[in-house]
C-alpha cells in the first residue's frame, strides 16, 4: 500500500517529538511495523536519522542541562565521599595523599570539561530544535493567520532538514 508523505511525516513526528514506539504508531497511523522500520532506515540512509532526532528532541531545552547536571551530581558525591575517606584514613601517608588529591582534582577538571561536549552531534541537534520550538511559539504568540499556518506548515519539513544537517 503507497503511503503519502503525511502519513511518513506523521510516523516521524510521533516517534521523534511524542517518543511513541513503532508498534504503538503502527496501530494509530494503520500502517504496518516492517513499513515504519523501513521508512526509520531508509530515512537514516538519506542523512535523516530518527534515533538521534530523538534525543536530541529529548534533550533540547531543559534536557541537555539536567543530565548533564545529575552526571555532575553524581561525580561530586562520589568525590566528596573519596576525599572523606581520604582526610579519615591514617594509613595514607602524606605524600600518598597529596597525589591522590591531585587526581582527584585533575579527575573533576575533566569531567567539568566533558559535559559541555557530551554527544555533540546531538548536543547541537538539541540547541537546533529548541531554537525552532523557541521559534514557533514567537510566531505563535505575535502572529495570526495566515502566517501561523505557513510557519507550521513548513515547520516538519524544516526539523528533518535539521536532522539531516546536524545528524550523523
Amino acid at each position: 500500500m503507497a503511503h503519502d508523505d503525511v502519513i511518513r511525516r506523521n510516523a516521524r513526528k510521533l516517534y521523534v517529538n511524542q517518543r511513541q514506539s513503532l508498534p504503538t504508531i503502527a496501530i494509530a497511523l494503520t500502517v504496518s511495523e516492517p513499513t515504519l522500520r523501513r521508512w526509520k532506515r531508509d530515512a537514516k540512509e538519506r542523512g535523516d536519522d530518527w534515533d538521534v532526532s530523538r534525543a536530541a528532541s529529548t534533550l533540547a531545552g531543559e534536557g541537555m542541562e539536567m543530565l548533564v547536571g545529575a552526571a555532575l551530581e553524581d561525580f561530586m558525591v562520589l568525590y566528596q565521599s573519596t576525599i572523606d575517606a581520604l582526610k579519615g584514613d591514617p594509613d595514607v601517608a602524606p605524600a600518598e595523599r597529596v597525589k591522590l588529591m591531585a587526581s582527584l582534582a585533575d579527575a573533576l577538571n575533566k569531567m567539568v570539561s566533558s559535559s559541555g561536549r557530551i554527544a555533540p552531534k546531538t548536543s547541537q541537534l538539541g540547541v537546533a530544535m529548541d531554537v525552532l520550538k523557541r521559534q514557533a511559539e514567537f510566531v505563535r504568540e505575535n502572529y495570526s493567520g495566515d502566517v501561523v499556518n505557513a510557519f507550521v506548515e513548513m515547520l516538519e519539513p524544516f526539523s528533518v532538514h535539521l536532522s539531516e544537517a546536524y545528524g550523523s
